[in-house]
């Protein structure tokens, strides 16, 4: 028996979960007293999510609110986005934010808010000291994929393509006040893009678990979202409409994100946005392309914490106690999701220094148990790299 570790945690964000619960929006902004609200969507939410469409329909028919609406364009926010939407939610006079849609989404709605709020653009904040003031103007946060944990967590990722990097912000200020997971919301979701949110969701929960910051609350909540995501993933990629997978997942990554925000993430994330910041593809999946790759490494240094993580992954005990059945529940479930492999997106040997040092400029790779040296990030990305296919 081990002493416990001093520690500190402050989420306050009010969670609603359950089938339907989006409906309940403008009770929410009842509560908060929003009269005119700023409700940003991904751009034509209502052609491919009836259900997001019906929350869009009930925010409309609202007597006595005035709205505001951003279409946010498809893919990973850019700085160039943030500051659009800043300039429309500054003019709006909003009372309240509502992002309704992906990571991204709310990612784009944390990051407006706080520019809005400081009178800056994006460029601007990142180049002076960071503040986070008190937000004057609630978020509501209504997640339609189940992924990032964008919703409880106060984290907000910005790309800058011309520089070719990825630029995180975190504070509990960028925190929603509302959190409305509905797993009705998910149920569009095509195949991959439930891969790749759902990859990342489940690589956040084992992160939190190995990270030298992690805490027994974070512990807790990591383990019961590994539990719940672990078989619900394959489920739901498999059958859009499985009511029970889409809730497992939805529930899942929302406690994923808690405990990232508790704990934090590792090195598959530096690893990973090392990838996205050269060739701008989802989030997700360049975590899925070099999950199973870090937490090889990891194992070396917390086998006994990779062993609760295989426990609540279902992985029989193989007598072992090397952490090595939880990369092996990772990599069949990468299989099982015919993921794809990093060679796909035309990398060679020769890029490999490069995504090094990307890696290592990160910050999430401070946070893994033992420092990384260069040699070993470059192992990690040559072992993913040398994969042409997923072994079932």
């Amino acid at each position: 028996m081990n002493e416990i570790p001093a520690f500190a945690n402050h989420l306050p964000v009010k969670v609603r979960f359950g089938e339907g619960v989006a409906t309940s929006l403008p009770d929410v902004l009842g509560e908060l007293g929003a009269d005119r609200v700023f409700l940003m969507v991904d751009e034509g939410i209502e052609q491919f999510n009836p259900a997001a469409a019906a929350v869009v329909d009930i925010l409309s028919g609202r007597p006595g609110l005035a709205i505001t609406r951003f279409d946010k364009p498809p893919a990973e926010p850019t700085i160039d986005i943030v500051d659009d939407a800043t300039r429309v939610l500054a003019a709006s006079g909003a009372t309240a934010l509502v992002a309704l849609g992906g990571g991204s989404v709310i990612d784009t709605a944390k990051a407006a808010r706080l520019c809005a709020q400081l009178g800056r653009t994006f460029r601007e904040f990142l180049a002076d000291a960071p503040v986070y003031p008190v937000p004057g103007v609630a978020l509501v946060a209504i997640p339609t994929s189940a992924g990032t944990g964008s919703e409880v967590s106060g984290g907000s990722v910005v790309s800058d393509p011309d520089a070719g990097r990825k630029n995180g912000i975190a504070n509990a200020n960028l925190r929603a006040q509302y959190a409305l997971v509905d797993p009705l919301l998910t149920h569009s979701m095509p195949p991959s893009m439930t891969a790749n949110t759902g990859i990342d969701a489940l690589a956040q929960a084992i992160a939190a678990i190995v990270a030298k910051v992690r805490t027994p609350i974070g512990d807790a909540i990591a383990l019961e979202a590994v539990r719940m995501m672990a078989p619900a993933l394959v489920a739901a990629y498999r059958d859009g409409t499985d009511a029970a997978a889409r809730s497992g997942m939805s529930c899942g990554s929302m406690m994923a994100g808690l405990a990232m925000n508790i704990s934090d993430c590792t090195a598959e994330h530096s690893l990973g946005q090392a990838i996205g910041g050269v060739k701008h593809v989802p989030h997700g999946l360049t975590i899925g392309l070099v999950l199973a790759e870090t937490l090889e490494r990891e194992r070396a240094h917390v086998p006994e914490l990779l062993e609760r993580v295989a426990d609540n992954m279902g992985e029989p005990d193989d007598g072992s106690g090397d952490g090595s059945r939880a990369v092996r529940a990772v990599r069949r479930i990468l299989a099982q999701l015919d993921f794809p492999v990093l060679a796909s997106l035309g990398f060679v040997d020769a890029d490999l220094d490069q995504l090094a040092e990307l890696a290592l400029a990160d910050s999430f790779i401070t946070m893994s148990p033992v420092p990384w040296s260069k040699a070993e990030v470059v192992h990690a990305f040559t072992s993913a790299l040398r994969l042409d296919a997923r072994a079932a």
